[in-house]
């Protein structure tokens, strides 16, 4: 019977552990999205402008490596993308989901995929070829996206509150 009591509280001991870890798991998770949630995760700013057209951006680390963001374009001709953006980063490259409105009395949404390569602290806007399949759009597999070809590069700028 005695035996039987050890081996059970050894049988225990790892799951008492595992108990542990999820609840310190819980706490960092539920810490991380409070900060972001109180706006006290740090953000980046950036800006960009080509000729006459001008675009911003800000960019909010999230939880389990996801960024969101916001970003405005304000083309000349053509008036303003207004959205956000959700994503990652793979490697020195985010890549986003961004969903906009072009112009203040379009009520169509758009949502198109983009992708940012990071480069000596400034991110540059990449051109490639889009497909889309059953209402979502997406970079095509295999077909190389181009950072040289891109109108916006976007330099740090300070964020304004």
């Amino acid at each position: 019977m005695k035996k039987s009591a050890l081996y059970l509280s050894f049988l225990a001991l790892p799951l008492l552990f595992s108990c542990n870890q999820d609840a310190q798991k819980n706490k960092e998770l539920k810490d991380s999205l409070s900060a972001v949630a109180k706006g006290l995760a740090p953000k980046e700013c950036y800006m960009a402008i080509d000729e006459t057209d001008t675009a911003r951006m800000t960019i909010r680390p999230g939880v389990n490596d996801k960024i969101t963001g916001d970003l405005i374009i304000n083309y000349k001709a053509k008036g303003k993308n207004d959205g956000s953006f959700v994503g990652a980063y793979k490697g020195d490259t985010l890549f986003v989901d961004y969903t906009f409105k072009i112009g203040t009395a379009n009520k169509t949404v758009y949502k198109n995929p983009l992708a940012f390569l990071k480069k000596d602290g400034k991110l540059i806007l990449g051109v490639g070829q889009i497909e889309t399949s059953v209402g979502r759009s997406y970079f095509v597999k295999g077909k190389p996206i181009s950072f040289d070809k891109g109108r916006f590069t976007f330099a740090a700028v300070e964020c304004k509150e």
